[in-house]
């Protein structure tokens, strides 16, 4: 454990390791954790996370999630090495290129290059809170995916959305990409149906209800009270 400084306050910081190939990483466990921390699980970004890109909203995600765990002194955050959606920096690359040079989404431009749109696995994250003690997590989050896997593994999730906004044109585009591919929960223009954190759970459009994703129900936003 050691001192980790950060917009000029002090956390202490454990490491502990995920090893995989595909789906490794690290797991940073800051100050005392609660019954129920926050956490986020983040996909490595070298264009977001370090070069500030305004098209790609996981820079915007990790800041917001650091600032919300050094607001309260404690969380977790899984830092994977899962560039790409796991295809890599150079997939990547060509992936933006083939898309720019197409007009299509990042998705579509995967698949027209052979490549799977999103190999991301999230067990072993499971496996690694649950190794920590942790049964019940506050999730940062716009992901299906990673909810699922948590929940799966017996770990109780209450969701909390990352209402990030790009502002770039092309930022949109894979904002409304994610979730007409892949069901994300992204908060504001391109899913009316994700509530902020402390927005009312009532919905007024039974189509917009019909229209959430299943996993919906397991999460705290999903529950009738």
């Amino acid at each position: 454990m050691h001192q980790f400084s950060r917009n000029g306050a002090q956390m202490p910081v454990q490491v502990h390791t995920i090893d995989s190939p595909s789906d490794g990483g690290y797991v940073l466990v800051f100050g005392q954790l609660g019954e129920k921390p926050l956490v986020r699980v983040h996909s490595r970004c070298l264009y977001g996370d370090a070069l500030g890109s305004d098209d790609c909203d996981c820079g915007p995600e990790l800041a917001l999630s650091m600032n919300k765990i050094q607001a309260e002194g404690a969380g977790v955050l899984v830092y994977l090495e899962q560039e790409g959606r796991g295809a890599g920096l150079i997939w990547k690359a060509i992936g933006y290129q083939t898309s720019e040079m197409l007009q299509i989404d990042t998705f579509d431009s995967y698949e027209h290059l052979g490549l799977n749109p999103d190999t991301r696995r999230y067990e072993l994250v499971a496996k690694s809170l649950l190794n920590l003690g942790l049964h019940q997590v506050r999730l940062l989050t716009n992901n299906p995916d990673k909810v699922r896997a948590l929940t799966d593994a017996g770990i109780a999730v209450e969701v909390l959305p990352l209402a990030i906004q790009l502002h770039t044109e092309r930022g949109r585009r894979y904002l409304d990409a994610k979730v007409r591919r892949r069901k994300h929960m992204i908060p504001g223009d391109f899913a009316p149906w994700a509530p902020l954190p402390a927005a009312s759970t009532e919905v007024a459009d039974p189509q917009v209800a019909q229209d959430r994703p299943r996993w919906w129900q397991r999460s705290r936003f999903g529950r009738r009270r």
